[in-house]
């Protein structure tokens, strides 16, 4: 047992320190060959004398130029790797080795591993993309959007609805309105034992249905290229959002131009194609734009999702933010919208911000209902915990 514990602990070193590794007196074939021939592709120098190559091609640093070549090696990471990690070669393949050009042809698209980075770097490639990979280009992005839909689409109705309800409550309802669930758990202190009753002194129930307040919520979204991740999660939300009838959705994305792509949120798929990813980045002008669409402060909540790099006119937007604020808008900035922790941002402007009484921090996905419920219900937001 003890030498098979060995021979285990050389395999892995063997594989994650690579050729150069010979001393560890490893010799690794069949499948472990072929993965590590894989990764030596992408990591590593020239391949190690003996060693398998990956689907039989020659292994070599850089990957070639040739497109077969680099979808075989994605067909071999797909099969090697848990998918979790076949993204994340994929995306160090594009940045380390330039591999977003080859992208641009159909039998490229097919192989790959679909998710947000690689949609990030479809939507910024997409006025390059010839004819013949456009749809295989869309279908890649599409089947992102359709998982993260199953994923956070149940979860944010329920959540938001749950929030229309409790901010749709009033304490004096007529008596068809009253929630006695709710009412008697609300006067529990009141419950007289001798007499097996509980005194409602305060009733809790619902406004009637004509007398319901809707929200109107404004998704603000700065599209710079750093950006990307947070602009495919929040043309989903949007989609999301656009499908409740208590909510009054618009979508707003700029750099250092301002799009109104309200009338694409059926579609996220549509919304996403019609962003343009990079360039510079104006959040004044941006929330003067929003601003200009607020008719009902007191049932409006802005979220802005921005690094915050302000390349516009910066005592423009704390002011427009504090106008907002003081007419009684719910703000919320957001740094981004990704599974990816706070990026690079400007620490100044969220300093500014947060003495405004609007704190910007980064949120994940999981994390947005119920910040977005905080803010219908008008409680304080939920801060997630930034780390050290």
């Amino acid at each position: 047992m003890a030498a098979t514990t060995t021979d285990e602990r050389l395999r892995r070193w063997r594989l994650v320190l690579g050729g150069e590794a010979d001393r560890t007196g490893c010799t690794l074939r069949g499948r472990d060959a072929a993965m590590d021939g894989a990764l030596a592709a992408l990591y590593r120098g020239a391949p190690e004398e003996g060693a398998r190559p990956a689907r039989g091609g020659r292994r070599s640093a850089g990957l070639g130029g040739s497109a077969p070549q680099v979808a075989r090696w994605l067909g071999d990471i797909r099969e090697y790797f848990p998918s979790t990690v076949v993204q994340l070669m994929q995306q160090d393949a594009i940045t380390r080795l330039g591999l977003d050009r080859l992208l641009l042809e159909p039998e490229m698209l097919e192989a790959v591993e679909p998710d947000v980075h690689l949609v990030g770097t479809l939507l910024s490639l997409k006025h390059a993309l010839p004819e013949t990979t456009r749809e295989t280009a869309r279908a890649v992005v599409g089947k992102v959007v359709a998982d993260l839909e199953r994923r956070l689409a149940d979860r944010t109705r329920a959540t938001l609805g749950g929030a229309l309800d409790r901010s749709a409550r009033v304490n004096r309802p007529r008596h068809r309105d009253i929630d006695w669930d709710r009412t008697i758990r609300a006067n529990l202190k009141n419950h007289l034992p001798e007499h097996g009753t509980v005194v409602p002194e305060r009733l809790v129930g619902y406004a009637r249905a004509q007398r319901a307040v809707k929200k109107d919520v404004i998704l603000c979204i700065d599209q710079s290229g750093s950006m990307a991740p947070s602009v495919v999660h929040s043309a989903v939300f949007g989609a999301v959002l656009a499908s409740m009838r208590t909510l009054d959705t618009r979508l707003v994305v700029f750099d250092t131009s301002v799009v109104d792509l309200t009338e694409q949120l059926t579609d996220p798929v549509d919304v996403l194609f019609a962003t343009r990813l990079g360039g510079g980045t104006d959040i004044n002008r941006a929330l003067a734009y929003c601003q200009s669409k607020i008719t009902r402060p007191s049932e409006t909540i802005v979220v802005l999702i921005s690094d915050l790099y302000e390349g516009g006119v910066r005592d423009g937007m704390l002011r427009r933010v504090a106008a907002m604020k003081a007419a009684g808008v719910q703000f919320i900035a957001l740094l981004a919208l990704s599974d990816e922790g706070a990026p690079a941002y400007d620490h100044a402007h969220a300093a500014a911000l947060a003495a405004l009484g609007a704190p910007a921090f980064a949120c994940t996905p999981d994390a947005f209902p119920e910040i977005m419920a905080a803010a219908i219900e008008k409680r304080p937001i939920p801060v997630p915990d930034q780390g050290a």
